[in-house]
């Protein structure tokens, strides 16, 4: 919330011009002039009887006036009374009452009279009267005897003061008595209850009157009051009647409303106009009812209504006819209700219209002075002469007496006097002193010279002229010293001689002339005017929600006008900034550590200059985790429900959302305490369902935005009555643990579950599909029992059901478990092998009998295993694989195969209890596949014309190796690749010295072997030819120079620097120029496979990474099309080299490395690897 005032120095300078309004007449006191009375004690002046007596009259006039004062109609002679003084150069009496006199003695209608040689004025008449605070008088209070549930009053009947006193009741220990709806006083004072519970038995009803103008308070006898509850009258019947006597008092009956005041149907009530009307209501009933107000005809006027005492008492402020009407107030409980109308009559005391005000004229001038007053009933007006009935008052020729108008004409100085106005109806009167003074001056200004008026633009610049002369002289006003007079719209000239000017601006600055002038003479006055820029708030304090102990900051910055010191003041719900250091103010802005609930308000801020106040406000609002819930109750307790009820702790100023109850169970587990339910944070009763033989407490946990509330107190325990059990455990299963048992288990239930003392449980069985009895077993608290003696893996139909000593849960339902299970007996037969291709393989077998396996068919296991590899001869460590296939499969595939390789494989049935016997051991080759690359490649030897080539035999032939193949071009110095060579070498060869080569020159090598299936993996070197030895020597020559060493050295240098440089660069993300160069000795035409070929990548020389030439990744007389073959994925099994689902289905992935071709090879360089195979198969 964010509110911005802004008070302005021009809202004073209009109420001081509306005052010079008033007042423009004012003769100078330097001047003669008639008495007027400036200060006179109220009409209705109660005085405390125990200090002295202060008349106030005092009045001014030229020459200064006499007094003197009447009593009771009479003069009264001062004199004469040594009690009574009156002030020297005043009218104000003083009764001496302190040194002996009784104020009783002084009581009576006093009038002052102010008198000089040009009139006399005179007073209100004031009544004094001294206040009075009697005692009560004494009298025997009986003790009220009341049944609960009726109405009862008790009456205050307070001694007549003056004024009257106020009245409230407290009881012995001073405290005041608490009222409500049900309970509350009424305008007269007495306590009325409209209805008596138990709790309002006590014997220190006591009705206190406190009279203010005494500052004494009087105290009645205490008031006793015994309420009688139903249960507690039959008791005492009970006591006293036989067994044989019908007794019984009524319960407490509900009652629909009666008014206990006022009485009747209607009433009527008078008030004066501008009072307070005070109407009242109160009723009987039972439950409390509920009071509402109308206006027959009209609506309640808005703004000045207000209700008091629980909307027991209607209050309208400032009364006026207009409110006159019938009110009518309506009790209403859920029984019927009840009315009452009070017919109000508005009547008034005179009021003026317009007031006579002072007359100044010179001699020969024509004048009135005019007296309207209103009332109801209409005023008399009559008029006074010098205090005298203007009817026997001394004649005046220029005086004309028309009703509520004198009108003079051509008057002369005799004819100054003061008139007075008497306005009157049975409320009471005004009166009004107005005097004529006739004088002839000259206009003089009262307002000083030079005087500096400072205003804020765009705000009304007053600047003022007071003046007087008789006659009355004009005005004018000039801007600047030679300027014209001002005329137009943007300038408002009052009759007091006050310029405005409505909307000043910056251009408005300047001096200003006041010229008065009558046919007397002429004067003149300058005031300056300066108007500054306003006071502003930039930056405004925002509504802030800080959580508790959080820091707050509210900014509050201004401009201003230069020439203005702003003061900024801080404020807290419009008063001081607690005294507390938590409180930093800055020069713009308000800091708050570690905020609490009590810096919860509007904080606002206020900055003053001397001539303008502008404010801005924000609210800040502190939140925490709420209260917890207190006043926890259980009512209508039931075997299997409860109502829980709670009062709400103090939110925090965050919504409470919603309420979590948690119970604790005494008798099973006590401290412990488990979640029940939870409720929104509007409810605040909840229908909880309990379980039997538990022990409750509730808890009650109240959740906002900022957190959860600590828990509230428990509440009083309910023990619930034992039951049978209501549900049965769950998880019930039947699994043998040995081939000859059944192991029944099951959850057991909790403590609450038992319903009752004594739980146990009958645990009962039997075979299925045999015609047999249930054999049943009852045990204690257990979770599991064995029955021993089953026959090996058959079906039982299984039920458990929970007991306690009050009998039995209802019918459980059966499940069906197995006895435990043997290992299977039998062996997958009919085993049969299918070679794909050189490294997968499909192998079948025939499902075994279900019989035979003794337990849960899980799967089949294939054991399969390398014996020798056909190209070596050699046999080797055998390393066992295993594949499962999952459920009741006949076949599976075998990945991962060596290529030309004698394998051996068996299979065999799963079940819970393990594996049954192998199968036969199945023999199965695998054919050729490409080999591997060769194990190295070495260059040696280099001359001016021919290079040595040695070489290792693949680690992995794969087959019978046929031959080797050689290609080799040049590379330039210019990194570009020369024509490609090609040289088929036998497969029992391992060196090879390549003859006529280019001296000097750098030649690629690419290396493979090749078996009946194709080329294998290709392996690349480089080796350079020496130069001839003419330019060898002469290089010796060279290399002997000193120049040459120096030049060397230089070289050296910079392509250390060189290095450094790409070193940089490479660690900032340049590019490495190794790159361009590996793709610079490429072969042109190679190209690197694309993303969406369909082929799969093979094993490829680790050393060597570049690209073969694009072609078929799998040679055409080793690819497995999809129409050979009419397995998928799903036949692979589980095992080391590869995942799969439940079902058998194969998940992995394989994938190899692509390798580099030279530019002219034609065919696959790929290894035919396993995993290649595999994926080729796909």
């Amino acid at each position: 919330m964010m509110k911005k005032k802004s008070v302005s120095a021009r809202k004073a300078s209009l109420v001081l011009f509306l005052c010079q309004m008033i007042s423009a007449l004012d003769v100078p006191l330097d001047l003669s002039q008639p008495p007027t009375i400036t200060q006179q004690s109220p009409k209705d002046y109660i005085v405390d009887p125990r200090e002295n007596i202060v008349i106030q009259c005092e009045a001014k006039g030229k020459p200064p006036p006499s007094f003197s004062w009447t009593r009771n109609g009479t003069h009264f002679d001062i004199d004469k009374d040594a009690q009574v003084t009156m002030k020297p150069n005043s009218g104000t009496l003083v009764v001496n009452i302190m040194n002996g006199g009784k104020a009783e003695a002084y009581e009576g209608v006093y009038q002052c009279t102010a008198r000089n040689e040009r009139g006399a004025a005179v007073s209100n008449n004031i009544v004094i009267r001294p206040s009075r605070s009697p005692l009560w008088t004494k009298e025997k209070l009986e003790p009220n005897h009341v049944r609960e549930g009726d109405s009862l009053v008790l009456h205050c009947r307070p001694p007549v003061g003056l004024p009257p006193p106020i009245i409230f009741w407290m009881d012995n220990a001073f405290q005041r008595l608490p009222q409500s709806e049900r309970v509350s006083q009424g305008l007269n004072g007495d306590l009325y209850f409209s209805n008596v519970q138990p709790e309002d038995t006590r014997e220190d009803y006591i009705c206190y009157a406190r009279f203010n103008h005494t500052q004494t308070i009087q105290q009645k006898q205490p008031i006793s009051v015994k309420v009688f509850s139903m249960d507690s009258l039959n008791d005492t019947i009970a006591a006293n009647l036989s067994d044989t006597d019908i007794f019984g008092a009524k319960p407490v009956t509900e009652r629909q409303p009666v008014l206990l005041t006022p009485t009747g149907s209607t009433s009527t009530k008078v008030e004066l106009r501008g009072n307070v009307l005070l109407l009242e209501c109160i009723a009987a009933g039972l439950p409390t009812p509920v009071i509402r107000w109308i206006k027959e005809g009209g609506e309640l006027p808005a703004n000045r209504t207000f209700f008091e005492n629980f909307k027991k008492t209607l209050k309208i402020i400032d009364v006026s006819e207009a409110d006159s009407g019938n009110y009518k107030c309506i009790a209403r409980n859920r029984l019927g209700s009840a009315h009452h109308v009070i017919s109000v009559t508005v009547k008034a005391a005179p009021y003026w219209i317009t007031a006579p005000r002072n007359l100044v004229l010179s001699p020969g001038e024509d004048g009135t002075l005019i007296c309207r007053a209103n009332g109801n009933p209409k005023p008399n007006i009559s008029w006074l002469a010098n205090g005298v009935p203007i009817a026997i008052a001394p004649e005046d020729p220029s005086r004309k007496v028309d009703g509520d108008t004198i009108i003079f004409s051509h008057v002369q100085e005799r004819s100054s006097a003061v008139y007075q106005c008497n306005a009157s109806n049975e409320y009471g009167y005004l009166l009004a002193n107005a005097f004529v003074n006739v004088l002839a001056e000259p206009p003089r200004i009262l307002t000083p010279a030079n005087k500096l008026y400072q205003v804020i633009a765009d705000s009304p610049a007053l600047l003022d002229c007071a003046y007087f002369g008789s006659p009355k002289p004009e005005i004018e006003w000039f801007k600047g010293v030679k300027g014209s007079i001002l005329r137009g719209n943007e300038y408002v000239f009052h009759d007091n001689g006050t310029l405005e000017i409505p909307v000043a601006q910056k251009d408005s600055t300047g001096t200003y002339t006041c010229v008065a002038r009558n046919e007397l003479g002429k004067i003149q006055n300058e005031v300056h005017l300066e108007v500054k820029d306003p006071t502003m708030i930039i930056k405004q304090p925002e509504y802030k929600v800080i959580q508790r102990y959080g820091q707050a900051s509210f900014e509050c910055v201004i401009k201003h006008d230069s020439t203005l010191l702003p003061t900024i003041i801080w404020l807290k719900d419009n008063a001081e900034l607690p005294d507390d250091e938590r409180f930093l103010v800055g020069k713009d802005n308000l800091t708050i550590m570690n905020v609490t609930d009590k810096d919860d308000g509007t904080y606002t801020c206020i900055v003053n200059t001397t001539l303008d106040s502008v404010s801005a406000s924000a609210v800040l609002t502190v939140v925490a985790r709420p209260n917890p819930p207190f006043d926890l109750e259980l009512t209508g307790q039931l075997e299997r429900s409860v109502e829980l009820s709670w009062i709400p702790g103090d939110e925090n100023n965050s919504p409470i959302t919603n309420f979590v109850i948690e119970y604790e169970d005494g008798l099973h587990e006590p401290g412990v305490w488990h979640y029940q339910t939870e409720v929104p944070g509007t409810q605040t009763t909840v229908q909880l369902k309990l379980s039997p033989y538990v022990n409750y407490s509730f808890r009650v946990i109240a959740v906002n935005e900022i957190g959860r509330s600590p828990p509230s107190e428990p509440s009083e325990q309910y023990l619930t009555k034992s039951a049978n059990p209501d549900e049965n455990p769950s998880n019930v299963q039947g699994i043998g643990s040995e081939p000859d048992n059944l192991v029944i288990t099951w959850e057991s239930l909790k403590g609450f579950q038992s319903n009752g003392p004594g739980l146990q449980y009958k645990v009962s069985w039997r075979q299925k599909d045999v015609d047999d009895e249930w054999t049943s077993v009852i045990v204690a608290n257990v979770s599991k029992y064995i029955v021993s003696g089953t026959p090996t893996f058959v079906p039982y139909e299984i039920k458990v059901q929970a007991l306690n000593d009050l009998g039995y849960a209802p019918e459980p339902s059966e499940v069906i478990g197995h006895s435990g299970e043997d290992l299977p007996m039998v062996a997958p037969g009919n085993v049969q092998v299918h070679v794909i291709n050189s490294t997968l393989a499909k192998v079948h077998w025939d499902t075994v009998p279900l019989k035979t396996v003794r337990g849960h068919l899980q799967g089949y296991k294939v054991y399969y295993w390398k014996v020798q590899s056909l190209s070596r001869r050699s046999r080797r460590h055998v390393e066992k694989k295993i594949l499962t296939f999952r459920g009741n499969k006949t076949f599976g595939m075998l990945p991962g195969l060596e290529p030309y390789s004698s394998y051996k494989l068996n299979v065999r049935v799963v079940n819970g209890k393990g594996e049954g016997p192998a199968s036969p051991d199945k023999v199965f080759k695998t054919p050729e596949g490409v080999p591997s690359s060769p194990s190295f490649l070495r260059i040696t030897n280099p001359t001016l014309d021919s290079l040595t080539l040695e070489w290792g035999s693949p680690t992995h032939p794969n087959g019978v190796l046929t031959s080797y193949i050689l290609k080799f071009q040049p590379i330039n110095n210019t990194h570009e690749l020369g024509p490609l060579v090609e040289i088929r070498i036998p497969a029992n060869e391992s060196s090879l010295i390549l003859k006529n080569l280019n001296y000097s020159t750098r030649y690629k090598f690419y290396f493979n072997a090749q078996t009946s299936v194709g080329s294998g993996s290709q392996i690349t070197e480089e080796a350079i030819t020496i130069m001839d030895e003419a330019m060898a020597s002469r290089q010796v020559d060279i290399a002997t120079q000193g120049w040459f060493i120096g030049l060397m050295c230089a070289v050296a240098l910079l392509i250390l620097i060189l290095l450094i440089v790409c070193f940089i660069r490479r660690n900032k993300g340049g590019k490495y120029p190794v790159k361009e160069k590996e793709d610079a000795h490429a072969d042109p035409e190679i190209q690197p496979m694309k993303e969406d070929d369909g082929t799969f990548g093979e094993y490829s020389d680790a050393e060597d990474h570049k690209p073969l030439k694009k072609g078929s990744r799998t040679p055409s007389d080793r690819t497995v099309k999809k129409e050979d073959s009419d397995d998928s994925l799903v036949d692979y099994g589980e095992g080391v080299n590869g995942q799969f689902n439940e079902d058998g289905s194969f998940i992995g992935q394989y994938s190899g490395k692509k390798e580099k071709e030279p530019a002219e090879g034609n065919e696959s360089s790929e290894a035919p690897s396993p995993v290649n195979a595999m994926n080729s198969f796909v």
